[in-house]
Order: C-alpha cells, then structure tokens, then sequence
C-alpha cells in the first residue's frame, strides 16, 4: 500500500491556505509541518497554530531538508513567494503556490528554468476556480456541448479591502506585485480554461486608484481586454466591495458560447436565493438555474495523482506558466503603456 502524501506548509500570510490545505487533506494527504515568515503578525501565526493545534511548527529550513514531505503549500507574501517555491523544487518537492505566483517575469523565469531543470510541478491554486463548485458544473455543462463553442468570458472579480485587517505588505506594490497580477490572476486562468486557448495577448489594460486618495501606491481598480487563439475575454477587478454586501465580493463569471451561455453566480445571488454557487444557462430551449453544490473540487485529488504519476490532469504546467505570464504582462502594459 503506498504511503500518502505529505505536506509541508511554508508561509501562512493569506487566509488562501486553509481552503489548499483542506482540499489536499480531503485528497488523502497527511500534514507534516509547517513553517512562517518573520514579517507574519502574531495574531495570523496563532490564528494557524489553533486551527492545527498537533502539528507541529518547524523551520523552513527544516521542512525543506525533510525527505519524507512530497509537497509544499505555500501562501506567504505574494513577493516571497517565488523564493520559497524555488527553494522547495531545488529540495525535489513539488509545489502548490497560492496566486499569484510570482510578481515579476524575471520570476517567472527563474521558476520556468527551475522547473526544467528539476522536473517538478509548479501549481498555482487558482482559488476562484479550483475552490468553487459552480466553476465544476460549468465544466460538465460545456462539455455536454449546452452553450455550443465558447467564444468569451466576461470575469468580474471584486474584493472588499477592508483595511483596518490588513497588513503593511497588503498596501505596496513591490510585495504583492498589482491588482492585475494579483487578483486578475483568477480571471485569466478561468479565460484560458474556458476558451481552451494556449496562446494569448493583451490587447489593453488598465490600473487605477479611484477611492484610496490616501495611499497614491495602490491600485483599487484594474482591468484588461485579451485575446486568445479560443476566444476574447473581458476582466474586471477591484477593492470596491461595499460593507452592506453580505460577502467579500459578487464574483461572476459570464462564458459566451454559440448557442447560449452561462452565468456563475459564485459567492452571492444578490437580492436572489441564498448561498452561493449559483449557476445560471440560457440556450435555444430556455433558461435554466442549477444549484452546484456537491460538484466537486476535483483539482486536489487530481494534483495528488500527478505527483505520485508525474501527469498533468490537475492544471498542465504550460497553462499555470501562461495564466501568471499574462497577468504579469497586463499589469506592466497597464503601468508603463507598453509591452516591456
């Protein structure tokens, strides 16, 4: 009987790592140990230990030095992420990295040569869609042939800010790399996956600060009109979820295809049903609402699988590599006006 998987946790900074953590714990993988950051406030590193109270705390380091641990999850600040990943391939581990997953193309390039020359899988946890079962659903809908070809997606992705909870890091640039290539990381993989495009161009973007005179550095608004070789897409981002609104933010996700399309009410139905997961199809017969709970969350499982048969079933390698590519080139042409 083959021995489970297990885990190591370096960097607890986003609240990201809890639904990573319990997908591959649901998966079959055991948790070993984890590990954090000197910047992580006291009150995040407790907040960790209480959920996980008899694992134990260990150095980097140390996880990294422990053959026995096949994978790391790793949701530090968004600017170290890329070091701790690196570090963890050139260990021979695999890697699950919480989005982004490096803020800058120099980045990306060292994890495109690490990855080559190690051979292990770099995954991005693209939350928005592993982690919601609507986004399940629409899969099996498409694939049944409901909308006909995807020709589009339109991804709207707003986030409460919420500043009095966040930390230092959270307001620069630098450290979490811009809204485009933060938050808009989740539509431009969803973009990729729905039109089944492999290659893709940013035909404009856009960043601004419209509501937080108060910090000039930061961007609450963002976004990008891109082009696939399965389709065109629209994405739209922000910081702007108002304090009345129930959850963090109304993220939708509307996919065009031939003959109908679908709508993914993913955390709210404002002012509609409760709860969240709402799934919304319109084609030539009529309209129809499904409720996705019980779909599925199948990327864990799936992941699980790859590392122990070295597959691609999860996320290929070339898609977690181009999805961050783009949002890290929108948001250079949305800062600079260019392509650099």
């Amino acid at each position: 009987m083959a021995m489970p998987l297990k885990i190591g946790v370096i960097g607890v900074d986003h609240g990201h790592i809890y639904g990573m953590l319990k997908g591959m714990i649901d998966a079959g993988a055991e948790f070993a140990a984890w590990a954090t950051g000197m910047e992580t406030p006291d009150h995040i590193r407790e907040e960790f230990r209480s959920a996980y109270p008899d694992i134990a705390q260990r150095s980097e380091a140390e996880i990294l030095d422990d053959e026995s641990i096949g994978l790391i999850l790793c949701s530090a600040i968004n600017g170290d992420r890329a070091a701790v990943a690196i570090a963890a391939m050139r260990h021979g581990k695999d890697v699950m990295v919480d989005k982004p997953g490096c803020v800058s193309l120099a980045e990306l390039s060292e994890i495109k040569r690490t990855v080559q020359e190690t051979g292990r899988i770099w995954s991005v946890c693209f939350s928005e869609r592993f982690g919601v079962e609507s986004n399940t659903l629409a899969d099996r809908l498409i694939a049944e042939g409901r909308i006909g070809k995807v020709v589009q997606t339109v991804g709207l992705g707003p986030h409460r800010a919420n500043p009095p909870s966040r930390p230092a890091w959270f307001w620069e640039r630098a450290r979490t790399g811009g809204i485009l290539t933060d938050i808009c990381a989740h539509q431009f993989d969803q973009f990729l996956h729905f039109t089944g495009s492999t290659e893709a161009r940013i035909v404009s973007a856009f960043v601004g600060n419209v509501a937080n005179g108060d910090r000039p550095g930061f961007q609450d608004f963002g976004e990008v009109v891109l082009e696939g070789n399965g389709g065109r897409g629209y994405h739209r981002v922000d910081w702007l979820t108002p304090q009345g609104l129930p959850v963090w933010g109304d993220g939708r996700m509307t996919i065009l295809g031939t003959e109908g399309y679908i709508e993914l009410r993913k955390y709210i139905d404002i002012a509609g049903q409760p709860g969240g997961d709402h799934v919304f199809l319109a084609d030539h017969k009529g309209v129809e609402r499904f409720d996705a709970t019980g779909a599925g969350l199948p990327y864990f499982s799936r992941l699980a699988s790859d590392i122990e048969a070295r597959t691609e079933t999860a996320m290929t390698q070339v898609h977690a590599f181009l999805a961050t590519e783009l949002a890290l080139t929108a948001q250079q042409i949305a800062e600079n006006g260019v392509e650099q």
